[in-house]
């Protein structure tokens, strides 16, 4: 697939001749892609052997999702589909459009097909309508009077209804990739006619101000552009004349879980680096640093356990040392944190053994403890054996009885299974020791190291 033009996410206006028109028109106007193959970044979907690319060679085109980051180019793709198989265009913004706008186009795609003509009918924020209005589509893509491309920033799993996504492909568009953006950059040096007057530095600053975003990076060229011959600017030069892009990050959306997914399998993983990493990316998105605590807490306790019990003791601190200081100062405790519970032993025996003895509770019901472990403060109670029998551990030389304390009716389980990890390792030759003595196979030590 050749890449000759920029990509970018909204509708396509006709290109102008060169001159002072075309000078008034935006630059990522002018760099829209005129043909599918002109898109950059999206050679997994687009090429030939690709799924719209098969679909248009065929020219029989399905119903699509296309999921993706603002400025990966959906709108345009959608636009450029319709142009390829020569349907009508119909566009919609979920934000602005409601039931009359949709009966509108519904109405004119069947007075189309009636001709034997086709509609493309592209709904842009498609996550925006609500499940009542996602059905509504439903009719006119079984029945071939539409074709759906619905375009969203959310992960459609969560956002839309199976009905829809049963019948229409889930297609995800990339972010681009520092190549792509540079690729951008040059198309518009040539539709300019001059260099950025930019350095090296400067030039990559500028590509990773735009995050990905194929359009951002194109309007912070234009601004660039803007300021005629100048002398060549450095990344604090750049840094004074635009603004970075806000991070791609929604705390109650696709990018909230994806990022806290990272950072816990990043401390479970015992990388340290890439935890402070995901970490940053979190409270540089605006994350509640409240909200990370509360999740180091977390990891302390599913992915640490006992084989490092003081892990939980330093991420409640931390918490507590956040709440006081606040940010920016009170971060640092947090990441301090992070750096320890991603670098200390990890176990998740307590929580796996937790797991089982609730299922266990739930197998057995209503079982009573063994009457020698019940407390006898009536003569009734006493009379029924309640507490006969009970050793009082601490009268033992060792302070371990070996006594049973679960049902009479259950078989002892074994639910802890201690790693030979950090504390654990000590707490797993107390539990042989205290197996043995219960097994009647030799003391084995007093299980008190």
């Amino acid at each position: 697939m050749t890449a000759d033009k920029g990509l970018f996410d909204e509708d396509v206006a006709p290109l102008v001749s060169p001159g002072r028109a075309a000078r008034t028109q935006p630059l990522a106007d002018r760099l829209r892609p005129k043909t599918l193959d002109e898109v950059i970044g999206q050679d997994h979907v687009l090429g030939p052997d690709k799924p719209v690319g098969r679909m248009v060679a065929q020219r029989r085109l399905s119903s699509i999702i296309l999921w993706g980051p603002p400025g990966c180019g959906k709108t345009t793709i959608a636009r450029l589909l319709a142009q390829a198989t020569d349907l009508a265009f119909e566009p919609l913004s979920a934000v602005f459009s409601g039931v009359a706008d949709l009966r509108r186009v519904f109405d004119a795609a069947k007075k189309r097909r009636a001709t034997g003509g086709g509609t493309l009918l592209f709904v842009d924020e498609i996550h925006r309508f609500n499940r009542a209005q996602q059905d509504g589509f439903l009719p006119y893509v079984e029945d071939g009077t539409i074709v759906l491309i619905g375009a969203t920033t959310e992960n459609p799993s969560f956002e839309l209804n199976a009905a829809l996504l049963s019948r229409a492909q889930v297609l995800v568009l990339n972010r681009l990739s520092a190549e792509a953006l540079e690729q951008l950059l040059s198309h518009a040096e040539m539709a300019e006619g001059r260099t950025l007057p930019l350095d090296q530095p400067a030039r990559t600053a500028l590509i990773a101000m735009a995050d990905g975003d194929g359009r951002f990076v194109l309007n912070l060229a234009e601004q660039v552009f803007a300021l005629g011959a100048v002398r060549s600017l450095g990344p604090e030069g750049l840094a004074e004349l635009v603004q970075r892009r806000a991070p791609l990050y929604d705390k109650s959306q696709e990018g909230h879980y994806n990022l806290i997914s990272a950072l816990h399998k990043s401390v479970r993983g015992s990388d340290p680096d890439a935890a402070l990493y995901w970490l940053a990316r979190m409270l540089d998105g605006g994350e509640d640093p409240r909200y990370v605590a509360r999740r180091v807490v977390r990891m302390a306790v599913e992915d640490i356990g006992l084989a490092d019990p003081h892990a939980l003791t330093v991420a409640l601190a931390a918490w507590e040392t956040y709440e006081r200081l606040g940010s920016p100062e009170g971060e640092l405790a947090i990441g301090q944190a992070v750096l320890y519970v991603s670098t200390a032993p990890k176990s998740n025996s307590a929580y796996r053994a937790f797991g089982a003895a609730k299922q266990a509770a739930k197998e057995t019901g209503s079982l009573m403890p063994p009457k020698h472990i019940l407390n006898a403060p009536t003569r009734l109670m006493k009379d029924l054996g309640y507490g006969r029998g009970y050793a009082y551990d601490h009268d033992q030389d060792d302070a371990f009885s070996g006594q049973n304390y679960f049902p009479e009716e259950m078989e002892r389980r074994e639910f802890y299974a201690p790693t030979g990890r950090g504390f654990e390792k000590m707490l797993g030759e107390r539990l042989a020791v205290w197996k043995r003595r219960r097994s009647g196979s030799g003391d084995g030590g007093d299980g008190s190291s």
